[in-house]
């Protein structure tokens, strides 16, 4: 059974994760989320991915065009804008620091008895 993820903290970085893929290549929306899948993100939603992908599209974060399809409607591929992979740069840049921050704090060794306070 694949493992399940914090809604609140997929929430924080699906951006970040949605850029990335569509970086590596343009995509349409169901493709997307079968690579979300394929990453280990089994948990992440067609409910979750099409409005995000929406959002990114009205901030000018990334682009779509229409691509006949033999197997049903036109589908919309997206793929990031300059301001797009100049957001991916930033916010990978923040993800980095935060998971190193997060992760020094977090390998602290407990206490083996509960601190009270003062």
């Amino acid at each position: 059974m694949p493992p399940t993820h914090d809604p609140q903290l997929l929430k924080g970085v699906l951006t970040l994760v949605l850029l990335q893929l569509l970086a590596e290549h343009e995509s349409y929306g169901y493709e997307v989320v079968q690579r979300l899948h394929g990453a280990g993100l089994a948990d992440v939603m067609e409910g979750t991915v099409y409005p995000a992908l929406t959002r990114l599209e009205r901030e000018g974060r990334v682009t779509a065009r229409l691509v006949s399809s033999n197997a049903g409607p036109a589908r919309k591929y997206y793929r990031p804008t300059p301001a797009g992979l100049a957001a991916l740069a930033v916010g990978t840049a923040n993800w980095a620091s935060l998971v190193e921050i997060v992760g020094a704090v977090l390998q602290r060794p407990l206490p083996t008895e509960p601190i009270e306070g003062t």
